[in-house]
This record gives structure tokens, C-alpha cells and sequence, in this order.
């Protein structure tokens, strides 16, 4: 059984899908392994590394058409849906609500395509877990961006010419990226608060060192997975009441708020950032997601009355390297879920959660 990897289109997607010592944990499973040639060269990864563990290295025609399962961090272009094998595996974060079209063509073709986003959050799952991994990290680079940006001071400084106060960070949703800009941010010395519509997250934010915001609420804001649901209008109106003081205080605001499935919900509006001080910057994580806060556009910085508003774009291509390195990880963990080596074959078992909920149904 074959497992195969081609090149990402760089220019989009930094990462790869498998590394060489991931590559020696699927071969070690009684698996061969196929990429391309110079598939990990912008990384500084050579071929030789790949071959020195055993991988194969081939043309991108033959490893589509002739692999068993297909790594990939984003879902395949039309070109190679055209080449894929049927009766194939894909493995990869497909984002199958944005590449319909896409996911259809690669069905229709009967190739089983799994998407880690759409993972359990169970227990048996955490090593395969691909939001977080990636998320932690974002976490990290959001703060480091923002530092980088801001023209003061983070940490509070003592000086014979007088004290520099510490800055001011406001986290908005407490998930995986924002309890990382948390304690980042915390590390560097900042002021730290944050907010999230689950009450549970306030021991979590609390227990980095943060200040949690708390919106009065009676509703459950959780999912049975553990992820944030969209809050009730009641709540918004709560929630902006809240932000009102919060953001004429803060100097960076980090915005980390998503919902599964659904658009980034609109936290900051324009009335609210226009509150923010001259100087100030809102850091949007979930800006190709549509936003948290008005004036994000993709890829851009926005000026708007003297506070920078940073919308991010493609964030893990500032740290392809690790960023590979835990993806290639979670990667192999949900193949040796998939591969039984009894049977030397991939065992789509539907009464495994992991596999259920992950495999992607055509709607």
C-alpha cells in the first residue's frame, strides 16, 4: 500500500504534509511512501533526507494516479482531482464548505476524502487534533506580529527618566490560538484580559494569568464537541456594552473567535473600533474567516483613525517549518487510526467516531 505526497502551491501554502520523520513512522506501519521531487526544498529539506528513511521519490502524475492514500494540507486543484486514483483515500484539511465543487468532483470519483477539521474532540483524537496544533501556534505568531507593529514598549519598564507602563492586551475568544496569545503575551510582560462566549473558559484564562471579561448570560454558549455556538442577538448587545470600556483601554486587541462551519461572527464593529486610542492595533485571526472586527480585509493592513486593524492572511506560511512538523505528526496519527497492518489494507470502519465524523459525505 502506497502512501503519496505531491508539492503545494507555494506561492498559496508553505507547509507540507510529510516529513521526513514522519515519512519513518508510516514506513515503519508496513506503508511505502511516494512524494515529489524537491517537494520540501523551500523548507531547507532536502531529497536525500526523505530518501535516507526510505521514501520514493516520483513524479506528481504517478504518485496521484497510483498511491492508495493522498496527504495534502489544502484540498487538491481541478488538475489533480483529474489525475487521483479512484477508489482512493485523501487526507487533508479540505475545508469542504468552501471547496464544494471541489469535494463533489473528488466523490464522484469514489475516493474516500477525510477533513481533519471536522475531528471529534475526544480524547483518542487530541494527537490528530490539526486546529489545534496549528491554532496553538497562531496563538504565538499573532503576539509576535503585534509586537513587531506596535511602536512602544510591551513590558512595564523602570527607568531613571521615569516609568513605562506595561500594554494592554485584550484577547477575544479564549480557544486554542487565544489562550496561547495569552500566555504569550503574559510571558512578554503585557496586561492581559480576555473574553469568550463559554463560561468555562474563565478558570482557563484566569489560570495564565489573564483577567477574564465576563457578558451576564443565562444561555449555554458551548457545543456538546466543545466549541463556541453563535451567541443569541440579547448577548451581542451584552457583549458590545462590555466592549465599549474594555477597548478604550486596551492598546492591542488579538481576535481569535470562530465557529465552526459558519463565518467568523462580528465582534467589533465600526462604532466600537473607532473607540480604541490613536496607535492601538486589532489583530484579526479570523479574518478569512470574514472577521471579528469591521474594517479587516485579507492580507491587509487597515488605518483607521490611527489604530492599525491587521487582517491575517495564510498566518502558518510565517512558520512553515514547525507548523509542518505538527501536521505531519497529526497527519500519521490519523493514517495508523485508518491502517490495520492484520490486513495490510485501510480499514474505513464507520463505527470508529474518529473516521464517522471526519469522512466527508456529498450533500
Amino acid at each position: 500500500m502506497i502512501v503519496g505526497s505531491i508539492k503545494e502551491n507555494i506561492e498559496l501554502e508553505k507547509r507540507v504534509s510529510v516529513t521526513p520523520e514522519s515519512a519513518k513512522s508510516i514506513i515503519a506501519l508496513g506503508l511505502k511512501v511516494y512524494i515529489e521531487k524537491g517537494y520540501a526544498l523551500h523548507l531547507g529539506i532536502d531529497d536525500e533526507e526523505y530518501k535516507n528513511v526510505g521514501v520514493e521519490i516520483k513524479n506528481s502524475s504517478e504518485i496521484l494516479s497510483s498511491s492508495n492514500l493522498i496527504t495534502k494540507v489544502n484540498c487538491p486543484s481541478e488538475d489533480e482531482i483529474s489525475i487521483l486514483k479512484e477508489n482512493s483515500i485523501l487526507v487533508g484539511m479540505l475545508n469542504p464548505s468552501k471547496n464544494k465543487n471541489q469535494i463533489d468532483k473528488i466523490i464522484d470519483k469514489k475516493i474516500k476524502s477525510f477533513s481533519l477539521e471536522l475531528l471529534p474532540r475526544i480524547t483518542r483524537a487530541q494527537s490528530m487534533d490539526v486546529l489545534s496544533s496549528q491554532s496553538n501556534l497562531a496563538g504565538y505568531r499573532a503576539v509576535v506580529d503585534c509586537v513587531a507593529e506596535f511602536e512602544k514598549a510591551v513590558p512595564m519598564m523602570m527607568t531613571a527618566a521615569g516609568t513605562v507602563p506595561a500594554a494592554k492586551v485584550l484577547v477575544i475568544g479564549a480557544g486554542v490560538a487565544g489562550l496561547q496569545a495569552i500566555a504569550t503575551a503574559k510571558r512578554l510582560g503585557a496586561i492581559v484580559s480576555a473574553t469568550d462566549v463559554r463560561a468555562a473558559s474563565k478558570e482557563q484564562v484566569e489560570s495564565l494569568g489573564g483577567k477574564f471579561l465576563t457578558v451576564e448570560q443565562n444561555e449555554d454558549m458551548e457545543t456538546a464537541g466543545g466549541y463556541a455556538k453563535e451567541a443569541s442577538d440579547e448577548y451581542k448587545n451584552k457583549q458590545s456594552e462590555m466592549m465599549k470600556e474594555a477597548l478604550k483601554k486596551n492598546d492591542i486587541v488579538i481576535c481569535t473567535a470562530l465557529i465552526p462551519g459558519k463565518p467568523a461572527p462580528r465582534i467589533l464593529t465600526e462604532d466600537l473600533v473607532k473607540l480604541m486610542k490613536p496607535g492601538s492595533i486589532v489583530y484579526d485571526l479570523a479574518a478569512e474567516q470574514g472577521g471579528n472586527s469591521a474594517f479587516s480585509e485579507v492580507g491587509k493592513v487597515s488605518l483607521v483613525n490611527g489604530i492599525k486593524i491587521i487582517g491575517v492572511k495564510s498566518l502558518m506560511n510565517s512558520l512553515p517549518l514547525t507548523a509542518s512538523s505538527l501536521y505531519a505528526k497529526n497527519l500519521f496519527s490519523f493514517i495508523r487510526n485508518l491502517y490495520s497492518k492484520e490486513n495490510k489494507d485501510f480499514n474505513i470502519n464507520l463505527e470508529d467516531e474518529i473516521i464517522e465524523k471526519s469522512l466527508i459525505k456529498k450533500v
